[in-house]
């Protein structure tokens, strides 16, 4: 088991006995890349906002019955934030729920994590990534590129010149890009 996996089981099973000091480093840990997933299947942040808050409200009340034996915990809360937005979008048709051109529904379509193909790998290698960046370049990638934050909006954000703001992002990035690649950090 990858010691990013065993890092947040420890943290699963500790939230699954009440410890709610255990349940916020799993949150600020998962909750960009759960995000992210949410606001891809919705495509309204404050609805994605809401879903993510149900998920890991369901996370934190489940918590004691995950099991490492049944899959990955980021995949194991991934399908929870996963199933909670294709039923949301569903009950709001927020979305349309037309079929592509091959007649399928693309709520379907959406690569369920639990199955740990390539695409969630290439998903638990970014979470692995961002999680050895420096934490302003880090925040900043992930407001810009999850949220959609301009470098303006950032640079109120964080008081910082828009110049700072375009640093961290491009360092941000590069560190991802390198360590995606297998480089390291």
């Amino acid at each position: 088991m990858p010691a990013e996996d065993e890092n947040l089981t420890r943290m699963l099973q500790a939230a699954g006995r009440g410890d709610q000091r255990a349940f916020k480093a799993l949150y600020d840990r998962t909750a960009p890349l759960l995000f992210g997933i949410v606001l891809r299947i919705l495509r309204n942040r404050a609805t994605a906002e809401e879903v993510l808050q149900d998920a890991y409200l369901r996370i934190w009340r489940n918590a004691y019955a995950f099991s490492a034996d049944a899959g990955s915990p980021l995949g194991w809360m991934a399908a929870i934030a996963r199933n909670r937005a294709i039923d949301v979008a569903r009950q709001r048709r927020e979305v349309l729920v037309e079929p592509d051109e091959d007649g399928r529904d693309w709520l379907e379509a959406i690569p369920d994590p639990r199955a740990e193909g390539p695409g969630f790998v290439a998903l638990r290698q970014l979470g692995h990534c961002l999680g050895l960046m420096e934490d302003s370049h880090r925040r900043c990638v992930l407001l810009a590129y999850y949220e959609g934050y301009s470098r303006e909006e950032l640079a109120a954000r964080f008081d910082r010149p828009v110049n700072t703001i375009k640093t961290w992002l491009h360092r941000g990035l590069a560190a991802l890009r390198q360590c995606m690649d297998g480089a390291g950090p």
